[in-house]
């Protein structure tokens, strides 16, 4: 950890937060030395930057840090490895940072996905007061580096088994129950879809499971999209399409972030996390375009296309999900790029039944910095994935609304009576942003942790 719990900061060198507005008011009453200097420096409060400030005897002895917003959570995030080794301390001379959005922003900033290549030189540490919005702060960190490094991984070392290894571990941390259905056995107890999808791999299919909760609490289940690798299956993807496919099972390494929240942080709710865990692979026995796939609902799926396989797997694992009559599903994936094409790489699409719904849950985004932003289901659309042969075809007519077309597919499986959220998210930084390096990211679930602690808490 980069953030350490402790009261006492004597040996610390002191950070003093300021906005633009807060350095104007701040620099008329600083030493004129240090005046100078920060002139000298061209610091003036803009967010993510610094100034170094040393001190009579030559060394360090304090720093001025830009920020946005007190509040925002990436506020320190610019810092912990670009200052120099060394533990620091927030000072009362700048504007007051709450202990959460401190905690979680600087272990943040201090991210590196370092399985394969180690860090050239430790980051910086920051004191903080124990307390429990801090330990809140270090919680979310936890959460979301433990999403990143899922989806960073390569495929060669995160398969379904190791999917499956890492929400084994997820369940052991907080005393979740888990298993786990492989390979044929699929069949045998009706997930005919993920088997289909994941059948041509040397690596087995299966679903994960786990449970944890009160049967005294409201069920809340979450379904997450685990792809652990998308050939494109024999519609093959070209090679700059499939170059980060390794990320294909962001949606299910978003499901165990939020789900580790959930369950660190005791939420009055009983849950259950289902991920449909493949490698869409190209073999003799891969399914084909014009292949028709028997559902665990019983709906015949017309394969338009093997690249569209992310809702063929999720089919099944709704289907399973709704039989448990749950208050709430939610479901993450990184299922099309047409959500990426109308809202680009920061902004997940959001597909609810209710308006109102749709509107909080957008509201409360923009408000954490965790946004998302609302997609109709729009129903005229439906004609659009209408079989000939069968219930129902994985692709639409054509290229237009192919987000919606996704979550109206989606919506087949799952009981029009069943409160249902669809997360349509891309779960990767395409450009570097301080504590949001190019890489895995967890989306939405900072803001999907507030809607579940305001709705069921």
């Amino acid at each position: 950890m980069t953030v350490q719990l402790k009261t006492s900061v004597a040996r610390a060198t002191p950070i003093i937060a300021v906005d633009r507005a807060a350095f104007k008011a701040l620099a008329p009453k600083l030493p004129k030395a240090t005046q100078n200097w920060l002139a000298t420096c061209g610091f003036s409060g803009a967010p993510d930057s610094f100034a170094l400030v040393p001190g009579a005897d030559g060394k360090l002895g304090q720093v001025f840090a830009g920020i946005g917003h007190v509040a925002h959570p990436f506020a320190l995030a610019a810092l912990p490895k670009a200052l120099p080794e060394g533990q620091y301390h927030l000072s009362d001379e700048g504007l007051a940072i709450p202990a959460e959005q401190a905690a979680m922003s600087w272990e943040l900033g201090a991210y590196q996905f370092d399985l394969y290549k180690p860090r050239s030189r430790p980051a910086a540490v920051l004191l903080l007061a124990p307390g429990a919005e801090a330990e809140r702060g270090l919680a979310l960190a936890t959460a979301i580096s433990a999403t990143r490094d899922l989806v960073n991984t390569p495929a060669e070392h995160m398969g379904p088994e190791e999917l499956a290894q890492a929400a084994a571990l997820v369940a052991k941390q907080h005393g979740a129950k888990f298993k786990q259905i492989v390979g044929d056995a699929l069949l045998k107890q009706n997930f005919p879809a993920i088997h289909a999808v994941g059948r041509a791999a040397t690596r087995a299919p299966r679903l994960i499971e786990l449970n944890w909760g009160s049967a005294k609490h409201p069920l809340v289940s979450l379904v997450g999209k685990g792809v652990c690798f998308d050939t494109g299956g024999l519609d093959l993807k070209s090679a700059e399409g499939m170059r980060q496919m390794k990320k294909d099972m962001g949606g299910a390494a978003n499901a165990l972030g939020l789900a580790a929240l959930i369950m660190a942080l005791k939420l009055p709710v009983r849950l259950q996390v289902l991920i449909p865990a493949v490698e869409n692979a190209v073999a003799g026995n891969a399914y084909r375009p014009g292949d028709v796939i028997k559902t665990r609902k019983g709906l015949h799926i017309e394969i338009g296309n093997t690249d569209a396989e992310g809702r063929v797997v999720l089919s099944d694992a709704l289907a399973y999900a709704s039989e448990h009559k749950p208050e709430l599903i939610i479901d993450l994936a990184t299922l099309t790029g047409a959500a990426r094409v109308a809202l680009g790489a920061q902004l997940p699409a959001l597909f609810t039944k209710h308006m109102d719904t749709g509107r909080e849950l957008v509201d409360l985004g923009l408000k954490l910095d965790d946004p998302l932003w609302h997609m109709p289901l729009w129903a005229p659309y439906q004609e659009g994935i209408a079989s000939s042969i069968g219930d129902i075809v994985n692709t639409g007519r054509s290229a237009l609304a192919g987000a919606i077309n996704a979550a109206l597919f989606l919506e087949y499986f799952v009981p029009e009576q069943q409160d249902w959220l669809h997360i349509d998210l891309f779960a990767w930084n395409d450009q570097a942003r301080a504590g949001r390096p190019v890489g895995g990211e967890a989306q939405t679930i900072r803001t999907l942790l507030a809607y579940l602690e305001e709705r069921f808490a």
